[in-house]
């Protein structure tokens, strides 16, 4: 039974390790992924602090590569020295991608508060030309987004660069895709986006920080199960005691 239960308990922790291998991957992508995100909407969202928790992650999926060769080699061999630092390494990764989850819930709670608060500047900043660097950002997010103003496509008219234009019309990038006459005039306003960018930057920006909280999440659960493989592991491996070999049956050399 011994050797029955120590087997299945490698044969688990093996396949968790290349779990990990597979998870240090995915991780580094999901923070990489809102690194590169929160560039297209930083001038929306310019809390830095915002960063934290993705760049947690790819240190955390870095880590879970150098965990997985530990734990590979520690079971193969049944190191008991190498599965005890493991367990030590898991607990202290769990640990961090929890201190993840409570600053992804932290600061997904205050995306639509910044939002708010700079969306209006960042439209007061836009000048229309393309070395500008709040122009790219409203034309891109009003392009990949299918938006158009801060509520929608009238809020245009209160800007600098309307009153600036006197032209009665949009930036481009409210334009529908599938119109290739619209001009941005407001005198045709269904061949513009109808719906406005702040709410849907913050269910963007939501998106990205959920992203962070589930990876963390799914791969702490998967963590805690290297964690209880390994310590079944340590516990089968300890010498046996007299009483355990008067129980079995064991004799006495």
């Amino acid at each position: 039974m011994g050797a029955c239960g120590i087997t299945s308990s490698k044969t688990a922790l093996v396949f968790l390790n290349l779990i990990f291998w597979a998870a240090a991957g995915v991780l580094c992508y999901a923070g990489a992924y809102v690194l590169i995100t929160y560039d297209d909407y930083d001038h929306f969202f310019e809390d830095v602090y915002t960063l934290i928790p993705a760049a947690i992650i790819i240190g955390v999926g870095a880590l879970l590569f150098i965990i997985g060769l530990i734990g590979c080699y520690s079971t193969v061999r049944e190191s008991p020295c190498g599965l005890a630092s493991f367990v030590f390494i898991l607990l202290l990764v769990f640990m961090i991608e929890v201190a993840v989850v409570v600053l992804g819930y932290v600061y997904r709670a205050k995306v639509e508060e910044r939002v708010n608060s700079s969306i209006q500047g960042v439209y007061d900043e836009y000048n229309g030309t393309n070395s500008d660097a709040a122009s790219r950002a409203i034309d891109y997010v009003q392009r990949q987004l299918k938006c158009c103003g801060i509520h929608n496509y009238s809020d245009w008219t209160h800007t600098p660069w309307f009153e600036g234009s006197k032209n009665n019309s949009v930036p481009i990038s409210c334009c529908r895709p599938d119109l290739e006459t619209c001009t941005g005039s407001l005198t045709r306003t269904e061949d513009l986006f109808q719906e406005g960018c702040e709410a849907l930057v913050v269910k963007k920006l939501k998106e990205i920080m959920m992203y962070v909280i589930l990876a963390a999440v799914t791969f702490a659960t998967i963590q805690m199960l290297g964690i209880l493989c390994a310590c079944a592991v340590l516990c089968q491996r300890r010498p046996a005691s007299n009483y355990d070999r008067l129980i079995t049956g064991e004799t006495y050399g």
